[in-house]
């Protein structure tokens, strides 16, 4: 069977500062062009080389208006990735697949969000396709949906909440060394968790994403080509994308319920990469909830219902040290959220050794994509030694 495994890497990275949303200085347009330019110039590409555009969910800087700005020679590939932060590794996939079809050389995958001209992030986010059985029923935002799984994995599937008290502040403890977060100065203990406001039960104010103005962009290219550039390789080994039956538009039927939807991508990650969740270095996880975040986790393996109170403990998470260090730079609950794309920035870090929370020799990087979607998504990078 033919793979993408170890075809391309990605070798650039540019990121605009997180800003509270509704103030970014620039529409989404700019700040992409801004993430793109800067992922082009660390990588050591012309900005008019790039053939590819592949974002995901409701992206409105597409290929077409990126042009001029960017000078691009010539487009050869352009992509959205359906589903919302489900998506982001899908359109990872979608750019590494056009590069080993032929059909691009050099690939941005990217996202941009900017509410001072856009809309509010839950409906960026939902993309106003929330299913009406939802709505007849009052549930009109995604924490209100993903609180039911929440309480079934707490209460039906006996995953202590505890587990989502030691997501939220692994991540916050993460962020207070990373001068791009936006959470950097909260410190969060016990009591300053539990006194935060319920948002919809058991979901507590630090449980949920941030939101925020800004842009990422990341450069793929062919493994051959990245061997060359300026930077150190992170070689994508798999980034599938799909649904388990009762996923889609039958929301809510899903089997297992109560965690990510991700049981499937991950079967295919492993099978494809070659490892196994005990290889793995350090992951960043997409957290719209931190029950979601949880869910991932036994849905790719490094735990289960009966073991992740002893798994996901706030020592056990944290760089250097922890045995499965996540969201190491802060993640979307601590360092911003620009649907998720940050995350993909920090997996490569991780790999280069310049992340602000390193893990000390690490080799293969996880990222999952928006857990608890219609579809979904997940990624696995590694070092040239992983190959």
């Amino acid at each position: 069977m033919s793979t993408i495994r170890g075809k391309t890497a990605i070798v650039g990275v540019g990121q605009t500062p997180y800003y509270k949303r509704g103030t970014s200085p620039d529409p989404e347009l700019k700040l992409c062009v801004r993430a793109i330019v800067d992922a082009c110039e660390e990588a050591g590409i012309q900005p008019s080389e790039v053939d590819g555009f592949i974002s995901y969910a409701s992206e409105r800087s597409d290929a077409q208006k990126l042009m001029p700005a960017l000078g691009t020679r010539e487009v050869r590939f352009a992509a959205l990735s359906w589903i919302h932060g489900g998506g982001i590794p899908g359109a990872l996939s979608i750019a590494a697949s056009a590069i080993v079809a032929g059909q691009a050389s050099v690939v941005a995958v990217y996202r941009s969000m900017a509410e001072s001209a856009g809309q509010r992030l839950r409906i960026n986010v939902a993309q106003n396709d929330t299913a009406a059985q939802y709505l007849v029923n009052g549930l009109e935002s995604p924490v209100q949906i993903l609180a039911l799984r929440a309480q079934r994995l707490i209460e039906a599937d006996g995953v202590p909440a505890e587990t989502l008290r030691a997501m939220a502040q692994a991540c916050y403890y993460h962020a207070r060394n990373n001068p791009r977060a936006y959470g950097r100065n909260t410190v969060l203990d016990d009591q300053t968790y539990a006194n935060a406001r319920m948002i919809s039960e058991p979901y507590r104010l630090f449980d949920c994403s941030r939101e925020n103005d800004g842009a990422c962009a990341v450069i793929v290219v062919s493994a051959e080509r990245a061997k060359h550039l300026k930077q150190k390789p992170a070689y994508i080994l798999s980034a599938p994308m799909g649904g388990l039956e009762g996923s889609g538009a039958r929301e809510e039927n899903i089997h297992p319920y109560s965690t990510a939807g991700q049981a499937g991508v991950a079967r295919r990650m492993w099978a494809e990469s070659g490892y196994a969740p005990k290889d793995v270095d350090v992951l960043q996880v997409y957290q719209n909830m931190t029950g979601m975040g949880v869910g991932a986790l036994i849905d790719h393996g490094f735990c289960t219902f009966e073991n992740a109170g002893e798994v996901i403990r706030f020592e056990n998470l944290i760089a250097p040290n922890g045995a499965l260090p996540c969201n190491t730079s802060g993640g979307d609950l601590a360092e911003g959220f620009i649907h998720g794309m940050g995350l993909m920035a920090e997996a490569v870090r991780q790999l280069r050794g310049t992340s602000t929370n390193q893990v000390p020799d690490a080799k293969l990087s996880l990222m999952t994509g928006g857990p608890g979607d219609t579809l979904t998504s997940t990624a696995l990078f590694g070092t040239e030694e992983t190959l």
